[in-house]
């Protein structure tokens, strides 16, 4: 059961956190550029391609119209998607949960692209191609 003195504890906790740490003051999405901007209470302020962030990849114009900052400062809220993003976590460069940070990185990696990796997969195509996987058993090799 939480009591008084808990909720009081995670007050003046909460309390130091938005005193310390930046928070946001305001949000808005700049469609000439293609970004969402945060300004902080720091003076500073950060902007990420809303295609980058998890909930956001596929959104309009219109539903990032509308922004909300979170009470704490350390949440922004997109009505219009049902969206939420974590202000510390997007200040360390994650965009979204470790799941879809993965898949969308490996999508990056996947793609690129570069004289090296042609000139080996050109190489790799010369002799056949990527060899076969192996079944191991305990006495024998066998080609899948």
């Amino acid at each position: 059961m939480i009591t008084e003195e808990d909720i009081s504890r995670a007050d003046a906790a909460g309390a130091l956190r938005t005193e310390k740490g930046p928070v946001a003051k305001s949000a808005w999405y700049d469609s000439r550029v293609d970004r969402v901007f945060i300004a902080l209470s720091t003076g500073y302020e950060i902007a990420f391609a809303p295609s980058t962030a998890q909930g956001l990849e596929s959104a309009t114009v219109s539903d990032l119209d509308t922004i909300e900052i979170t009470p704490s400062g350390f949440g922004i809220h997109f009505p219009k998607l049902d969206a939420d993003l974590y202000l510390p976590a997007l200040i360390e460069g994650s965009m979204g949960s470790k799941k879809w940070m993965a898949a969308y990185l490996g999508a990056i990696g996947g793609s690129v692209t570069s004289t090296a990796k042609a000139e080996a997969a050109r190489a790799n195509g010369a002799k056949g191609g990527r060899p076969r996987k192996l079944i191991r058993s305990k006495t024998e090799r066998t080609p899948v």
